[in-house]
């Protein structure tokens, strides 16, 4: 069966190489902070955000837990703010869009006033032959508007700089998606 969370490190892993600076924009539990600092190893950088403390406190845990070089920034904030504190050009980024898994908290989820935003920054931020990871949850109304609103935005994207598709379960509308956004 296709596990969407295994193709995305599969694409990711042709871009990422030991040494790069990759950026987890939506840190939630630290699962793709863990898998880029692993993947970058000592010498790369990760950077990652959110907007919640307890996702900050987990992400730490996880990463001490994993056996993780002492690579990472975990930032206070909106992913939107990522030019702020990211000055380099990155080799990856990844986007998990919705709500913190295991919070309860269904109701605080990744919204488009900052997602679309953080997406147009963190395309502008991908260095050449980089790679940019989107996945969608369109299970809830604000996922189902933010996967529509990436879609048509993403659509207008230079297909001369960048190659951009979108993996989906077609027979399952409410099922998770993503999008690649590849650097030429």
């Amino acid at each position: 069966m296709l596990d969407l969370l295994d193709m995305q490190k599969e694409f990711l892993l042709t871009h990422l190489r030991p040494g790069d600076v990759a950026v987890d924009f939506t840190m939630g539990n630290g699962h793709d902070t863990v898998f880029l600092s692993k993947t970058v190893g000592p010498e790369g950088k990760v950077y990652a955000f959110d907007i919640q403390q307890r996702a900050l406190d987990k992400t730490r845990e996880n990463l001490a837990a994993s056996g993780c070089p002492d690579n990472w920034e975990l930032i206070l904030a909106s992913h939107d703010r990522a030019p702020e504190f990211v000055k380099e050009k990155i080799r990856a980024g990844v986007f998990n869009l919705g709500y913190l898994p295991g919070s309860g908290n269904k109701a605080l989820t990744t919204a488009r006033v900052t997602t679309l935003p953080a997406v147009e920054n963190a395309i502008g931020m991908l260095g050449e032959d980089s790679i940019l990871i989107v996945a969608v949850y369109p299970g809830h109304p604000e996922g189902a508007a933010e996967g529509e609103a990436l879609s048509e935005y993403l659509s207008s994207v230079s297909r001369f700089k960048y190659t951009i598709a979108q993996i989906k379960i077609v027979n399952s509308p409410t099922s998770p998606f993503f999008f690649t956004v590849e650097s030429k």
